[in-house]
């Protein structure tokens, strides 16, 4: 990653920019600059992981009634039909009646969303959600 800077000028509403200020302060950046960098990669990390070719990463959270129907067996199952995907996960008991599980997915995109697809849609899945991520090496 080359390290030179460039400074540019941007023109915005000030509501916007009080608003992003706000932002930026309850986040803790410590300036505009490395907000605006980061909000930058976090739009060309969505673009890459929308190419779909290349290699993608991603979590899914999901939080399902384990004494519903067989919801247990066939996450298994989908686990291990998908095992070359999933690189991790975590359990954990919410209460008597609810789990929640995290697994670290690596693929490519279409992959992740298809295997993410299939665990979220679940008999017994009450919620899930996929946060996508690229490992970021052309930024």
């Amino acid at each position: 990653m080359e390290n030179k800077l460039t400074r540019f000028g941007v023109s915005i509403p000030e509501k916007l920019l009080n608003q992003f200020d706000d932002l930026i302060a309850r986040k803790g950046y410590q300036n505009r600059s490395e907000a605006i960098r980061d909000s930058i990669r976090n739009t060309l990390v969505e673009e890459e992981w929308e190419e779909g070719t290349k290699e993608a990463f991603g979590t899914l959270t999901i939080v399902y009634n384990h004494h519903h129907g067989d919801v247990d067996h066939s996450l298994k199952e989908l686990q291990h039909e998908y095992f070359q995907l999933i690189i991790s996960n975590v359990h954990v008991h919410i209460d008597h009646h609810l789990c929640l599980e995290v697994l670290i997915i690596r693929g490519t995109n279409q992959e992740i969303k298809e295997a993410s697809d299939k665990i979220i849609s679940l008999n017994g899945v009450l919620y899930g959600k996929l946060t996508a991520a690229t490992a970021g090496r052309k930024f």
